[in-house]
This record gives structure tokens, sequence and C-alpha cells, in this order.
């Protein structure tokens, strides 16, 4: 149902990881995801901790689907000193091309504990359908 656009994304993610660097909106860093078929409708899940939802951009321009969103710094106290920061801050962006079969018109998105769920209905031209088979009605006998 989609198609990865960038064959070095999953490549640069694990560099990203290894590296510890983080994303910028020149530069953004992928965001882990599932994408699955659910009855009538295809589901894309990404995990976005610590992003609250007006942090959240998502557009489709025709069959492009962009997802980005950004992870801010959480205020300190004035006199906190930083032990250990681990957790990544910065842009994140991940861009998929949608097939024609999925009905980008009706595209819901919720976001709960950290996870943004959009769900795509699949539409009516890709759903299984019965031919019917037409033919004549008349039958012509064989005389002998």
């Amino acid at each position: 149902m989609l198609m990865r656009t960038d064959p070095f994304r999953e490549l640069d993610r694990l560099t990203q990881q290894l590296l510890n660097t983080t994303g910028t909106w020149s530069r953004p860093s992928a965001m882990p995801m599932d994408a699955y078929r659910e009855g009538e409708e295809y589901v894309i899940a990404f995990d976005l901790p610590g992003v609250s939802a007006d942090a959240i951009d998502i557009d489709v321009e025709r069959n492009m689907l962009t997802v980005k969103a950004e992870r801010r710094p959480v205020t300190k106290a004035d006199d906190a000193q930083m032990e250990l920061s681990e957790r990544p801050l910065g842009a994140f962006s991940r861009q998929l091309v949608l097939a024609d079969t999925l009905d980008t018109e009706h595209i819901k998105a919720d976001y709960d504990a950290g996870v943004l769920t959009l769900r795509i209905p699949i539409a009516e031209r890709a759903k299984p359908r019965k031919i019917a088979i037409g033919g004549r009605t008349e039958r012509k006998e064989i005389s002998g």
C-alpha cells in the first residue's frame, strides 16, 4: 500500500542513533513507524514520545504523505544541572508515497500516549467485487 521514498533512510536512522545526532528542520531525523492493513483501513503508527500534539504537522499532497514533528527541550529551573541527556531533541520527519488504492481525502489522525496513528480507508475502486457474467438467454435446438 505504500512505498519508501528513500532507500537510505533506515541507514541514516541507525547512524544517527549511533552518533547521537539530533534532527533540525533542514535535516530532520527519521521516526519509527509500523504500517498494516486492518479490515477496510490502512493503519500507520508513528512513535513520537515526548512530542506535544501541537508540534506535529501532517500533510497530504496527491499521494505523498508527510509527517513532521519536533521534540522541544523541557524547561528546567535556573539552578538545574544536566547530568545525562539521552533523549533526542529536534525535528523528526517521514515521507511516504501512498498507493492509489487509498482514499487520501478521508484520513483520520489520533495521537495518544506518544503514538500518532493515521487511519486511511481503502478506496472503493480497490475493494474486491463480483462481476456478473452476461450471455445469450435464447437457446437454439439442433434438429437432425
